[in-house]
């Protein structure tokens, strides 16, 4: 009795806790951020102090503070076993402080977590239906997989309720569970179509909720809800057809929530299916025509609709009319739905063009907004709307968009002007003329594959040389400060400048230019402080090869190339001391070396450019990360600047097709290769068709200076790495497989074989499975390797893994490894399970050492 005695006097001395009213004020008295840290640090004291007596009395009163505490920011975790205790106990008030304390403190990665389930299954079958909501709002809330399967029963038993309270609760309690554990799916479809044909709209739009969510997870869940389109668009035509209702209305729209949710529901199971969409075409028509546009309730209705319109088989009128929506919403004077419009639009323009073109006007007049973000969309969706019959007068516009514009914009309008005229130009002139004004509107900005793009274009335009050269002239005789035009036009130049000093040009009154005129402004451009290094390899390379064009002005040229032997870039050196090599003593072949380049090939030609670009990224590390074709797609740099002079077509971003070769040094030979004309890496081959299987010369020693001295250069192609054609090595020594991937059912197997036409290539073939039970769909493989190393991604066998380990995908990877250097790779998969995208990504440094041997 004694020691009892003691505890009860102790705790009768002991102070009442203040109320939490009292602390917001205390706290909120405190003038300085220490002030308030040792005002919270004293009471969290107190609270730790009556935790440890098990104080019933006052355990609320100290979470409910430790819970203003923690949104604060300060550590409150001490806390969480008193909320257990809280949600034990028999009143409301202390289940509601107690609920509310671990939502805020804990999450399904705690394991205090599974001490709760006993409790809140009891409270699920508890009279009081607060209580039972107070229970299910905390399990939707931090539901772990473990609690998710053993509460799921008493979800199902509370769907089929007559509480709307409790059923709208344990319908979103549902959709956590079945987002969790998929697997759970099946017990609650049985028990989510009776709650559509519930009065209370509430319970309507938690059931739509959760069963959008079953079919966007479960195709077998899709096909069986497609039988309910009919009371969906019972539902619905309800919704629209009803008079007002206070309870429901929102601006003059009944229950704009349950219609959108509806309406997405709609999109998901018409999609793909002609005869649900038939369905539900007219009450999507009653929709678009009926909704109030004047606020913005009606505004969203009407967005959801054209999504749905446009994502399932509807009537050509329909979708017209769904167009005609969207350019109204272009006349609003929001910019939130005007930037909506463009966006969906520009998903809309490859389903139905001719509806879009009709807006084009007002899309057009959207590039001078001044919002940032709707000009990103209208340009986006005006370069989607270019075809040949209004190729003229929307890059008209384009141009005059380019000229106002910010610098953020010029380099993406201008590439995809030069994209757009190389497709639908009505002739080369007006394309010549376009791409000049293109150049000078957009100044530094053009892209280095642009100018590249040009250079070859002009290349193969042989009657109007004459033209195009003189304008170039001109233009830079005005401004030489812009990179690219200087580019273009110092290789004109040094093609063509025999034709500029004739002045033999149709249709225009000829500018009469002396041989002094032109080497005074190269020579001018050379000094210029305001050019590159690559421009300036540009114009001495065209003066270079004037030196056979000009008769009269061989020793000004000598005079401007001669401070370039000396200087400090190498290639600019390389080339001036080249020349007077060939000036003194192999003259006689100068006027062969520099001779004019034939026409290019264009090598893009084949091509579908991603209107984004993004045909090859990079790792961060430098490697590079090929997409799925037939080629390997090598990116070039600012060094690529002299291939471009020769008519490499190389620019700084484009992809280019190129064959997998053994890369030798060329610092010291590269600048001979280039006058005889030869492309650096690729030697004398031609360019294989895509998808065709291409051989590589291995290349031979090449004795420049023989060459020179007349004798033949060798270039033996009998001696060849076979990447892409090889076949397989039968009599290869046996390499142990290895595992690349395995995860979530998903696994990639790697199978080794050397090839036989070169030992320093091996050939990995790709085995991925799908131990799961549903189909994978999608799949892609992309793969990674460090610059040392050379990588083939072949085109996989499908796209398509049955489950079960039914089936697989193959792919053939070759990778040569002249260095014979430890191979890393880098990967990165995507593939679409159950109706879900999945990414992932890692890297694999296990590959066997035979490999390299």
């Amino acid at each position: 009795m004694s020691i009892l005695q003691t505890i009860e006097e102790k705790l009768a001395k002991m102070p009442a806790p203040i109320r939490l009213k009292d602390l917001i004020r205390n706290i909120r008295a405190a003038r300085t951020a220490a002030d308030e840290r040792a005002v919270i640090q004293k009471e969290c004291a107190l609270i730790r102090n009556n935790f440890r007596e098990e104080d019933n009395t006052y355990r609320c009163r100290n979470v409910a503070k430790l819970l203003y505490i923690h949104m604060l920011g300060f550590p409150a975790h001490f806390g969480q076993l008193e909320c257990l205790k809280l949600i034990a106990m028999p009143k409301y008030t202390d289940k509601r402080i107690g609920y509310l304390g671990i939502t805020l403190l804990l999450d399904e990665r705690h394991d205090v977590h599974l001490l709760m389930t006993n409790s809140m299954k009891n409270d699920m079958n508890h009279t009081n239906q607060y209580i039972v909501g107070q229970a299910l709002c905390c399990l939707g809330g931090v539901c772990s997989t473990e609690m998710s399967r053993d509460l799921a029963g008493e979800i199902e038993k509370l769907l089929k309720t007559s509480n709307a309270y409790i059923k709208k609760k344990a319908a979103l309690c549902a959709l956590r569970v079945v987002r969790k554990v998929p697997d759970l799916m099946e017990m609650f479809i049985p028990a989510a179509r009776p709650l559509l044909n519930d009065k209370s709209h509430g319970v309507q739009l938690t059931a739509v909720a959760l069963i959008t969510e079953m079919c966007e997870l479960s195709p077998d869940t899709l096909h069986h809800f497609r039988k309910m389109v009919p009371q969906l668009v019972r539902v619905l035509k309800n919704l629209i057809m009803s008079g007002y209702s206070p309870e429901h209305d929102v601006s003059g729209v009944s229950d704009p929530f349950l219609q959108v949710k509806i309406l997405r529901l709609l999109r998901i199971l018409g999609k793909g299916d002609p005869d649900s969409s038939e369905a539900m075409n007219d009450i999507l028509a009653q929709v678009a025509t009926n909704t109030e546009t004047s606020k913005n309730v009606g505004n969203a209705i009407l967005y959801e609709t054209v999504l749905t319109i446009m994502d399932i088989k509807s009537e050509s009128g329909l979708r017209v009319l769904a167009v005609n929506i969207l350019g109204r919403f272009l006349l609003n004077n929001d910019k939130n739905i005007r930037y909506v419009a463009l966006n969906t639009l520009l998903k809309t323009v490859s389903a139905d063009l001719n509806a879009v073109q009709r807006h084009r006007s007002t899309i057009v007049d959207c590039l001078r907004d001044p919002d940032i973000s709707i000009k990103k969309r209208a340009v986006e969706l005006c370069f989607a709307l270019v075809n040949g019959t209004n190729i003229r007068s929307m890059v008209k516009e384009l141009i005059f968009f380019l000229d106002k514009s910010d610098p953020e914009f010029k380099g993406y309008a201008s590439s995809n002007i030069f994209l757009a005229c190389e497709r639908h130009s009505p002739n080369k002139r007006w394309h010549i003329d376009t791409m000049m004004r293109v150049l000078t509107a957009a100044g530094n900005y053009v892209p280095d594959d642009s100018v590249s793009s040009l250079i070859q274009m002009i290349s193969v335009s042989n009657t109007l040389h004459p033209y195009i050269v003189q304008k170039l002239f001109q233009a830079i005789s005005k401004n030489y400060t812009q990179q690219p035009l200087c580019q273009v036009a110092a290789w004109c130049i040094g093609e063509y400048g025999d034709v500029l000093l004739s002045g033999d040009v149709e249709e225009d009154e000829p500018v009469q230019v002396t041989e002094a005129e032109v080497c005074n402004l190269l020579e001018k451009m050379l000094q210029s402080t305001s050019l590159n290094q690559v421009t300036k390899e540009y114009v001495l390379q065209a003066i270079l090869k004037l030196s056979t064009r000009f008769t009269s002005s061989q020793e000004q040229i000598q005079t401007i190339l001669t401070p370039f032997s000396m200087s400090l870039d190498m290639e600019l050196q390389q080339r001036s001391v080249e020349f007077f090599a060939l000036s003194r003593s192999y003259d006689h072949m100068r006027s062969g070396l520099l001779e004019r380049m034939p026409p290019m090939e264009n090598k893009n030609k084949d091509i579908e450019i991603n209107t984004n670009g993004e045909v090859l990224e990079e790792t961060e590390n430098g490697d590079q990360l090929l997409n799925d074709n037939q080629s390997s797609i090598a990116p070039t740099s600012e060094s690529n600047g002299i291939l471009d002079l020769l008519g490499g077509g190389l620019g700084g971003s484009s992809p280019v097709i190129t064959p997998i070769n053994n890369k030798q040094d060329s610092s010291s030979a590269g600048g001979i290769m280039d006058l005889l004309g030869l492309d650096i890496g690729s030697g004398d081959m031609q360019e294989p068709a895509l998808g065709a299987p291409v051989v590589q010369p291995a290349m031979p020693e090449i004795n420049l200076m023989d060459g020179l001295l007349g004798g033949p250069v060798q270039t033996n192609n009998q001696s060849s790495l076979n990447l892409l054609g090889g076949t397989m090595n039968d009599n290869a020594l046996s390499i142990p497989p290895i595992t690349a991937y395995e995860r979530n059912g998903i696994k990639v197997e790697f199978k080794f074989e050397k090839d036989n036409s070169n030992p320093s290539v091996v050939n990995i073939t790709l085995h991925a499975t799908n131990s799961t039970s549903n189909l994978v769909s999608s799949f892609i493989f992309q793969a990674a390797v460090p610059k040392t190393f050379q990588l083939q991604l072949m085109s996989p066998s499908g796209d398509t893994i049955p489950g079960g380990n039914a089936g697989e995908v193959t792919q053939l990877i070759k990778v040569a490894n002249p260095q014979k250097q430890p191979l890393r790779m880098r990967y990165k998969l995507s593939y679409s399970s159950n109706g879900m995208p999945f990414n992932d990504q890692g890297e694999v440094s296990n590959f066997p050492q035979s490999i390299y041997s």
